[in-house]
């Protein structure tokens, strides 16, 4: 089968053509293409979905992350604990504000931060926790917050793939993925679940004082234009990625259910092949799929990748080399064997075509080529 993409957006982009025309054209029409009335009313659209937080729009979500620990005065020197397990923005901010990005390991079955092995990285030093959301699904925030509680450090959400997502606490309460810690970073790049036509990010917060400065931050440090009251960045949402997302903001849960429909199918159909382990889903998180990334147990990962492209299926790895080996992030002492479980994962995970816009017959001949690997 010819065609099968790991993301449509042009599939995407024509179910909501007429709507995301209107919307562009109107901000053509206006020539408000900077600060437009239409970045205010996303703010407010994606607060109202996120119960209220205030939403501070910028340009990117790895400006978003950096934005935040900027207004919440992180110094040179303090240490920021993250997952080995993530995409790089996550450390590159944390470095390039002369921090100390301190790697922990992650959980072999859900592939977020292992909460269990948090505490023996703090040091008087440690000022923050990132929990990434990778993947769709929530990290195990109950554990964490009892230690950010225990330590006084501040929670930074990564939830650059799991827009959506609820977390269930124990007891009963829940919470969407970006407002369950003090802030949520996430992104707009066009693959995400919640993807603008160029780049994009945005800040969560309830806390009115941080969100005000973030605000300043992202517009050169500037309440009052040309009086410059702290160091800032040029971070702004543009008007016409704001008008763009103001559309699909509206279908994000339908994606979702799509996402997650595309998933159910995966799991029923390759619940029995025995040289795979599909995705955890965990109980006190939904998920919202961003990418489907499976195990692999007992084969070659990469030539069950190069045999899946040869039948007209693409795959992608997320992530075939961890931070800690990566030049940038290289520490003495910090080498191969650090962390098992990770460098287990960056030989072994491989993510499956999931989007809204897949039909039955490509799943089915997704499914169909797995099943007939014989290594």
């Amino acid at each position: 089968m010819n065609g099968i993409k790991m993301v449509d957006l042009k599939g995407q982009y024509l179910r909501i053509k007429n709507e995301i025309d209107a919307a562009i054209q109107n901000v053509l029409l206006d020539t408000d293409f900077i600060q437009g009335a239409q970045v205010k009313l996303f703010a407010e659209h994606l607060s109202a979905y996120h119960q209220g937080a205030h939403v501070i729009p910028c340009g990117n979500g790895t400006d978003a992350l950096q934005i935040t620990m900027m207004a919440l005065e992180l110094k040179p020197g303090d240490e920021v604990i993250l997952p080995v397990h993530t995409y790089v923005a996550t450390a590159e901010v944390i470095a390039l504000l002369g921090l100390t990005p301190v790697f922990t390991e992650v959980d072999e079955e859900t592939f977020n931060i292992n909460p269990h092995q948090i505490k023996e990285k703090i040091t008087a030093k440690t000022k923050a926790i990132v929990p990434v959301h990778l993947y769709g699904q929530c990290a195990e925030m109950t554990p964490i917050l009892k230690i950010v509680k225990e330590y006084n450090l501040l929670v930074i959400e990564d939830l650059a793939q799991a827009i959506g997502a609820q977390y269930k606490f124990p007891t009963g309460e829940s919470k969407k993925a970006g407002t369950i810690g003090h802030v949520g970073c996430t992104s707009f790049f066009p693959s995400k679940n919640l993807g603008a036509y160029g780049d994009g990010g945005a800040i969560l917060t309830t806390d009115k004082t941080w969100a005000d400065k973030m605000q300043m931050i992202c517009n050169h440090g500037q309440r009052i234009k040309y009086h410059h009251d702290m160091i800032g960045v040029n971070s702004r949402l543009d008007t016409i990625q704001a008008a763009i997302l103001n559309v699909k903001l509206k279908y994000l849960d339908d994606y979702t259910k799509r996402r997650n429909k595309v998933a159910d199918f995966y799991d029923a159909h390759l619940k029995d092949v025995s040289f795979i382990k599909t995705p955890v889903r965990v109980s006190y998180s939904t998920h919202a799929f961003h990418q489907y990334t499976l195990r692999t147990v007992g084969i070659d990962r990469n030539h069950f990748k190069k045999y899946l492209e040869e039948k007209g299926v693409p795959t992608m790895i997320y992530y075939p080399v961890p931070l800690h080996l990566q030049k940038a992030y290289q520490r003495p002492g910090v080498g191969e064997g650090s962390f098992p479980v990770t460098e287990k994962l960056s030989k072994t995970v491989i993510s499956l075509p999931i989007h809204t816009e897949m039909t039955e017959d490509e799943l089915l001949y997704i499914c169909h080529a797995i099943k007939n690997y014989h290594g």
